[in-house]
């Protein structure tokens, strides 16, 4: 449901030059391994998100910060490529482009280190600039790999319109608590829910109670995602299991993007939340086997492709009703 002729969904994020390490393990504490394979992709939480939403049919337009740099021409380039409005994707003089050191494992697991570069030049004056097009969207996406401040200003934009309002709360941080009370659905990993409950999170159990407790600190909807597990859904009707398909795991980097692009493009068609979060589900599951995080992201027939998911497990009974039920907006 596109908004007066606007993109139906609108990423103000990060735009990063992967650097992937292909590694037999990861070294221990001042050790030294050598070969590795060493590749190069486009990547940034929020490009990637643009990307994954934009391959699966959202016209999508995106907010960001690249370098003077031949790393930042290449990204915004290939962005436009795979379909994503750069418009207010601009260089800035004197500052480098984001960078991300990667390493993966044999079995597909990664670990990451970001170097921001121009992704912190990005302010909340970027955001007015554009607060038309995000009025107009029908989807706003935001990540935390830009100033927390600039994702406030942009999720204040979208709450004076219609636009719907995913925040994926990565890398993890403490945020305002009127940041999330704008939020409509707060998307964070295992891993992320355990960081803003101070306690670890892990099972689809634990992560239907987490998602509760979270929903009660201000956000319309939460996600709770589990990798090969799928995904938990509360959004006022008590938590929901996702299951997610089975999948040949090669490299895990950019799954989570591939779920949030993948769910807020469902979403920007007017679909319910949890036909939203199946497709997400569905999409991380594509993009594992693949190498890298764009370049193994889901089109409409690769989804199709997808095998089934396993049955969904049974989750606790939610406590006490939430203040607001989802009703989408």
């Amino acid at each position: 449901m596109p908004g007066r002729g606007g993109p139906s969904v609108f990423v103000v994020g990060s735009i990063n030059q992967d650097y992937v390490l292909s590694v037999e393990r990861r070294p221990k504490a001042g050790e030294t391994l050598t070969g590795a394979s060493l590749a190069t992709h486009p990547g940034g939480k929020g490009a990637n998100q643009a990307v994954a939403a934009a391959l699966l049919g959202a016209p999508v337009a995106m907010l960001g910060r690249v370098g003077d740099d031949p790393a930042g021409a290449s990204l915004r380039a290939g962005l436009a490529a795979r379909g994503v409005d750069t418009a207010a994707v601009q260089a800035v003089p004197g500052a480098p482009t984001g960078a991300a050191f990667i390493t993966v494992t044999p079995a597909g697991e990664n670990a990451i280190v970001v170097a921001p570069g121009a992704n912190l030049r990005l302010g909340p004056g970027g955001v007015d600039a554009v607060a038309g097009a995000i009025r107009a969207a029908a989807v706003l996406v935001a990540q935390l790999e830009v100033p927390v401040e600039t994702v406030e200003r942009a999720v204040a934009v979208a709450a004076g319109a219609a636009t719907l309002v995913v925040l994926n709360l990565a890398p993890p941080r403490p945020v305002p608590g009127d940041l999330l009370a704008g939020v409509d659905v707060l998307v964070v990993n295992q891993h992320e829910a355990g960081f803003l409950l101070d306690r670890e999170v892990a099972g689809v159990e634990a992560a239907g109670r987490a998602a509760e407790e979270l929903r009660r600190r201000g956000p319309r909807a939460v996600v709770v995602t589990l990798g090969a597990s799928g995904a938990v859904l509360a959004d006022g009707g008590g938590p929901d299991h996702a299951p997610a398909p089975r999948a040949r795991v090669v490299d895990t980097t950019g799954a989570g993007d591939a779920f949030v692009g993948a769910l807020a493009a469902k979403l920007a068609r007017g679909a319910p939340l949890r036909e939203a979060v199946a497709q997400g589900v569905r999409a991380g599951a594509a993009a594992v086997e693949g190498v890298g995080a764009q370049g193994s992201f889901p089109t409409p027939s690769d989804l199709e492709a997808v095998h089934e998911p396993a049955a969904p497990t049974a989750v606790s009974p939610p406590r006490p009703p939430p203040r607001r039920p989802w009703r989408g907006r």
